[in-house]
């Protein structure tokens, strides 16, 4: 069986843990509980094969920003949740960039349901902020990030979508490089020859 490590990012109190649990546990917390830093395994099939998808939550807070990348390491592809774009391109993309520039991202807007409640509108747009599918996908074209994804771990809505884009990706990535590595290497037998 074939392993994916999945590593989650985001902004303190984004949804992270909230998409995880909801995810690969069918349980949505009832309390906002920081995160420092939590593993959770689930086996999902894709194309009739079974694969083992480790997911790393991280902590958003400041805090953390020293400790966070040890779970970087070997990481297949990254998820940046965001509520708000701000901090994507100004902490997320270059931390995921300086560490493991060459690992894939999506880029996951989390608690699509907001955008029907009426009092978290009005709340946003007295800010001056508004949840856009449109800035989403330019933020996701910005970073090159490999899909913008959208969900909802409250209402259970696009999680099973996300992880299966994530390990699909991450399959596809795989599988090209050992395509490029059988074709160097036959490259180099036909120079030797």
């Amino acid at each position: 069986m074939q392993a994916v490590k999945c590593v989650v990012v985001g902004d303190g109190d984004v949804g992270k843990t909230c998409l995880l649990m909801s995810y690969s546990e069918n349980a949505f917390p009832a309390e906002y509980t920081p995160t420092v830093f939590d593993n959770y395994s689930t086996n999902i099939v894709i194309d009739s094969k079974p694969v083992c998808l480790g997911l790393w939550d991280t902590a958003g807070q400041e805090d953390y920003d020293r400790l966070r990348p040890l779970s970087y390491p070997k990481t297949d592809i990254f998820l940046i949740c965001f509520s708000l774009p701000d901090n994507v391109l100004a902490k997320w993309y270059p931390e995921l960039q300086h560490h493991c520039g060459n690992a894939p991202i999506i880029l996951v807007g989390t608690k699509s349901d907001l955008r029907t409640d009426p009092d978290k509108l009005k709340e946003l747009e007295r800010f001056g902020q508004k949840p856009h599918r449109e800035e989403g996908r330019r933020l996701a074209h910005e970073i090159r990030a490999e899909a913008y994804m959208e969900c909802s771990a409250k209402l259970n809505m696009g999680l099973k979508e996300l992880f299966e884009e994530a390990v699909m990706c991450v399959l596809k990535m795989r599988k090209k490089r050992t395509v490029e590595s059988t074709v160097s290497k036959a490259l180099e037998q036909r120079e030797a020859h």
